[in-house]
């Protein structure tokens, strides 16, 4: 944990570990957090033992001290600064989810009105970026063009790349809120060749970004509520998700001082992963390679056996080993999208709709607690809303980045910092000499 070899927070026990090689032992600090396991300390274990840890994935290790989210999915906890995601997601909107997670505690009434105004103030991007979109191959990936975009944000903000200011990273971090709605559908016009729509004061964020992407200049657009809630509830149920792949890249990025827009850039990149950001995308391309409701009892046939490769994409969770809590509202907001719009016949929902009922009843789903996760209902949900699949991980990245911003400050301002080197378990050649050229045989 950051700090806790210099005292900054008092160990609440100690343990021992042993060499039974050589017989050395060492004396290790434990400390405890507010929620989840302990953690024992092994910042200065190498300098004491010569021994590294090892701990490929950092599955058992803790990165880092920090207050913002917390999961237990063994019991399908997901809490951000204390507050349930269920909860949140019931009863806020994204953007005062947003303030809990940048500034720790719900925001005043005054409060969350001024913040609304300063993100939905600072939602058009620099004139300039609209040449650099054009700069893309059409066909480009909009995830290629997220890279691309939001790193380049520091060559137009300037002024809100001096990580040492606090006033700059405030700024810095309402900026990347506040425009990656209008960079992500910029991203989605630039592929189907259509004009940019600038955002609109008199929108929420949500209804802002699906004006942008699906508005066009030749007739009005009036925002549909239930389709503007589920994508609300989309965007919050992204915002964070505790120290996964694209968070932690940010973090490691963020360590060597880095700007916060290259550090963001380095989280989309993450992102990117079909492991990471794209399982909503696998999920349906199992649907399409499922291609209709009559073939799912085969498919779930070759779920069970353990021989068979297929997977079924969308069920269980790395993390939460029991109900995926996001999944429960993201399941609501689907059905209410699917009913609004009248297309649960539509080929690919349909397979959906009848494999969740299955894996919801299915004793053997029930018995290995394969429930339907976030990934299987959020990409039904988008599907309907009328995003392509490639703007899935987009969609993704723009809610997960003020997850991304909360961490970067938090790392940034935490009263000890230092760049992150991990170290490796070396197992290529011992030390040799160069042969020349002419004398190799």
């Amino acid at each position: 944990m950051a700090g806790s070899s210099s005292g900054s927070r008092a160990a609440a026990g100690r343990m021992t570990l042993s060499d039974q090689r050589s017989g050395d032992s060492w004396e290790l600090d434990v400390f405890d957090g507010t929620l989840g396991p302990s953690v024992i300390d092994f910042q200065n274990f190498y300098a004491k033992s010569g021994h590294f840890t090892f701990d490929p994935g950092f599955t058992s290790t803790g990165s880092c001290e920090s207050r913002i989210t917390f999961i237990d999915g063994e019991n399908g906890i997901l809490l951000h600064r204390g507050y349930p995601i269920e909860e949140l997601a019931a009863d806020s909107d994204y953007l005062e989810v947003c303030y809990l997670l940048l500034h720790g505690e719900l925001p005043t009434p005054a409060e969350k009105a001024e913040f609304d105004d300063i993100i939905t103030h600072h939602t058009m991007v620099h004139e300039q970026l609209r040449y650099f979109y054009r700069g893309f191959r059409r066909d480009a990936h909009p995830m290629a063009i997220m890279c691309g975009v939001v790193g380049a944000l520091s060559a137009f903000y300037p002024d809100t790349t001096d990580i040492a200011d606090p006033r700059q990273r405030l700024i810095a971090a309402h900026r990347l809120v506040a425009k990656m709605p209008t960079l992500a559908a910029m991203a989605y016009k630039s592929s189907v060749g259509q004009p940019y729509m600038y955002p609109r004061n008199d929108l929420t964020y949500a209804e802002n970004l699906l004006f942008m992407t699906f508005g066009v200049p030749a007739e009005d657009y009036e925002p549909n509520p239930v389709l503007a809630r589920a994508m609300d509830r989309i965007l919050i149920l992204h915002a964070d998700h505790e120290q996964n792949a694209s968070t932690s890249t940010v973090r490691i990025a963020g360590s060597s001082g880095a700007n916060p827009f290259a550090c963001i850039a380095s989280g989309i990149a993450s992102l990117w992963g079909p492991a990471h950001g794209g399982a909503n995308q696998a999920v349906m391309a199992m649907l399409r390679e499922i291609g209709s409701k009559e073939r799912i009892p085969e498919y779930i046939a070759r779920a069970k056996d353990k021989s068979d490769p297929f997977r079924l994409m969308g069920f269980g969770h790395r993390v939460y080993k029991h109900y995926d809590p996001r999944a429960t509202i993201m399941r609501q907001s689907c059905h209410e999208v699917l009913d609004e719009l009248g297309i649960r016949d539509e080929p690919l929902l349909g397979i959906a709709m009848e494999l969740e009922r299955i894996a919801l009843e299915d004793d053997y789903f029930i018995e290995k607690k394969l429930f339907p996760n976030v990934d299987f209902y959020s990409g039904v949900t988008m599907r309907a809303l009328g995003f392509p699949e490639t703007m899935f991980s987009v969609l993704f990245a723009v809610g997960r980045t003020v997850g991304w911003i909360s961490h970067w400050k938090e790392m940034v301002e935490a009263p000890q910092r230092r760049i992150d080197r991990p170290r490796q378990l070396y197992t290529g050649a011992e030390k040799r000499h160069y042969v020349p050229l002419d004398r190799r045989a």
